[in-house]
């Protein structure tokens, strides 16, 4: 992106309620906001699972002003504690995690763009982040490379802008992410930020507050 050019993002900071079967099980506080010449996306939740334990998730995300990854750091926290990082390097992310074990797991994943979705396990606000990724001004189905930083999994998915649309109490504009095996439906106001997410397999939603 030329020096100069406006970003893709737009400072944006709140917290979101998380909800499965519209009982409240857990919260996400979320911020972005630039950063010297890139800016940082920085979520951190947590839940109880009914019938579980708590689980923990915070994850900082650093992004060129046109949406490319750079750097992303996460620790996690369920039946035990994990921690890593990923470098993204002319399309290859570079991953390290500490486990718990006697050495940190290393892996690295090349993707054929350098525009990756990163969307962690439990960090919604995230998927706030890929709708900035997305090109609004071409719309239809547009595919991304994606990254699980704590699973060390990547994969592809589909966005797909669905136009105005009800969900809750409120009207959205609609946008549909699609994987192999899951979808997941994103609601964002008429600036593009997000509004509210939903799970419909696991009945879970996600809301801003």
């Amino acid at each position: 992106m030329p020096a100069g050019a406006p970003s893709v993002f737009s400072a944006d900071k709140g917290k979101l309620r998380i909800t499965i079967n519209g009982q409240q099980i857990g919260s996400e506080d979320f911020e972005i906001a630039p950063s010297g010449d890139s800016w940082i996306e920085r979520s951190s939740m947590t839940a109880q699972v009914p019938g579980g334990g708590q689980i923990k998730a915070n994850g900082q995300l650093r992004l060129s002003p046109d949406g490319v990854p750079l750097h992303y750091d996460w620790a996690a926290e369920a039946q035990k504690k994990a921690a890593g990082a990923v470098d993204f390097v002319n399309g290859t992310a570079k991953c390290v995690a500490d486990l718990g074990g006697p050495a940190p797991l290393k892996k690295d994943f090349t993707f054929t763009s350098p525009n990756v979705a990163v969307l962690d396990n439990n960090l919604y606000y995230q998927y706030g982040v890929l709708a900035r990724q997305y090109d609004w001004k071409t719309g239809g189905k547009q595919t991304f490379p994606v990254l699980i930083p704590q699973d060390m999994v990547p994969g592809s998915i589909t966005v797909e802008s669905l136009g105005p649309q009800q969900a809750g109490n409120g009207k959205y504009e609609a946008m549909r992410v699609s994987s192999t095996d899951l979808e997941i439906m994103v609601y964002l106001d008429g600036s593009h930020r997000l509004m509210r997410l939903d799970v419909p397999s696991s009945n879970v939603s996600i809301e801003r507050q």
